[in-house]
């Protein structure tokens, strides 16, 4: 998969955010994909100043493995909260460029809109690849929520403050299974959040994470044995 909107990595805090606040207004938040035959999960694994990115892709019906990329690149750009992505991105966007199934989903163990710049990795990701992405976080990075009912399935919104000190509606803390810590649900990028929390739950392999991030886990921390 080619990236079709590129920057630079190398770039300040400063720069960074430019960037993100660039790229915010490329977000699209509405939208359904067609038809997802297949889906991958995102996650990278940092040693030091190394980035090991993993990218499984699935099978949509079945949740079976069919193609997988790890890349390990140096890390360009240091540790600072909310910009991540500067990280991250390159090694994911090298090991994308290997696969050979390209994905019609992309769920991302990070944040999509849930972030100050409303541009978290998963958004970023999704606008550079012009793919459907959805963040599935482990932990919530911003926002105030209610508690999910303990049943799976259950949700409660995720909110924050616009720009103008509005409320806004940025994700969804869902729980995925019976009384397990609820996973922080956002839009990527082309998908609503309706959708978005739909296809999560529908990737879900019986575990609380979706089943392409937890390979994608698997395979960034070296543990994910694939014979393909």
């Amino acid at each position: 998969m080619k990236n079709s909107l590129s920057h630079r990595w190398d770039v300040t805090t400063a720069e960074a955010r430019e960037i993100q606040n660039r790229l915010r207004s490329c977000v699209r938040r509405r939208g359904t994909p067609r038809r997802i035959k297949h889906v991958a999960g995102v996650d990278i694994s940092i040693r030091g100043e190394r980035a090991i990115a993993a990218v499984p892709v699935l099978r949509f019906d079945d949740l079976e493995i069919v193609d997988l990329a790890i890349v390990e690149q140096k890390v360009p750009f240091p540790y600072v909260p909310g910009y991540l992505s500067f990280r991250e991105c390159p090694s994911i966007l090298a090991a994308m460029e290997e696969l050979k199934v390209k994905p019609d989903l992309i769920l991302v163990d990070g944040q999509g809109v849930a972030h100050p710049r409303r541009c978290g990795l998963a958004s970023h990701l999704g606008v550079l690849l012009d793919t459907p992405t959805i963040g599935c976080a482990k932990t919530r990075f911003i926002g105030t929520h209610d508690e999910p009912a303990d049943e799976a399935g259950s949700y409660t919104d995720l909110w924050d403050h616009d720009q103008d000190g509005n409320d806004e509606l940025i994700g969804a803390v869902l729980r995925t299974r019976d009384n397990v810590k609820p996973l922080y649900i956002s839009v990527g990028h082309k998908l609503d959040l309706p959708t978005a929390i739909d296809l999560v739950l529908a990737c879900g392999g019986g575990y609380r994470l979706p089943e392409p991030t937890r390979l994608a886990h698997q395979a960034a921390g070296g543990t994910l044995r694939w014979p393909g």
